[in-house]
């Protein structure tokens, strides 16, 4: 799964090709995204950094994007903690995000890391340039017309044998739901994977884990997989 290229070789086409929030988005649900996150990056970033990454989700992040070299793109890595656990693995990471105040707390937080204000429309790589991508909980408010398209693009900077590790909330049906930020929607596993397939990635691991009683706490799901 190596790409041939050098450490740093994605932040340098990062700065190269300049693709970032200054370019027009394309999009509404991710306007709408940015605009809610950006209101709400404070409370954000004071929850995430007081929540512990569950154990089996820290494993299989590690298992699918740390054990072959090549670049790896975190897209729609908020404030970067995940960014940061990658990089800690010895992951040439960058971390990707809509929002300009997660990126700049994650560049204070995380000042040895990578990060980059861009879009999962238009990612600012060339083609099969990077090794993996973490998309983790970063698809859950695209709505599901919108799905193919970021996968497609995800699929472009993918080189060949890359792996897409994907986090989102499972449900018996695609159904949106009220999300503390912004609309958000849940995926059956089985028609996600399907989606992903019809992308080109092939599926190589998928766990789940219920939810609890509480609020917030909703059912779990993660994928892996290839470009094939």
């Amino acid at each position: 799964m190596c790409t041939g290229h050098p450490p740093g070789y994605l932040e340098r086409s990062i700065s190269s090709r300049d693709r970032t929030l200054d370019a027009p988005l394309g999009c509404s649900a991710l306007e709408q995204a940015q605009r809610a996150y950006g209101v709400m990056a404070e409370q954000y970033i004071e929850l995430i950094s007081s929540t512990q990454v569950h154990p089996q989700d820290l494993a299989l992040i590690g298992r699918h994007l740390s054990i072959r070299p090549g670049a790896v793109l975190d897209v729609g890595c908020g404030p970067g903690q995940l960014t940061a656990h990658l990089r800690s693995l010895e992951v040439d990471a960058t971390g990707l995000d809509l929002v300009p105040e997660f990126i700049d707390h994650a560049r204070v937080t995380h000042p040895d890391g990578r990060y980059a204000l861009g879009s999962m429309h238009q990612l600012p790589v060339p083609d099969r340039s990077v090794a993996g991508i973490l998309a983790w909980y970063s698809l859950i408010h695209l709505p599901p017309d919108d799905l193919d398209g970021v996968l497609a693009e995800l699929r472009r900077a993918m080189a060949p044998a890359g792996t897409l590790v994907v986090g989102f909330f499972d449900g018996d049906e695609v159904v949106a739901f009220e999300h503390k930020v912004v609309t958000a929607y849940y995926w059956p596993v089985d028609a996600f994977a399907e989606r992903l397939r019809q992308a080109g990635f092939r599926e190589i691991e998928r766990r789940g884990r219920p939810g609890v009683a509480e609020p917030g706490h909703r059912p779990h799901a993660a994928i892996a997989a290839i470009a094939s």
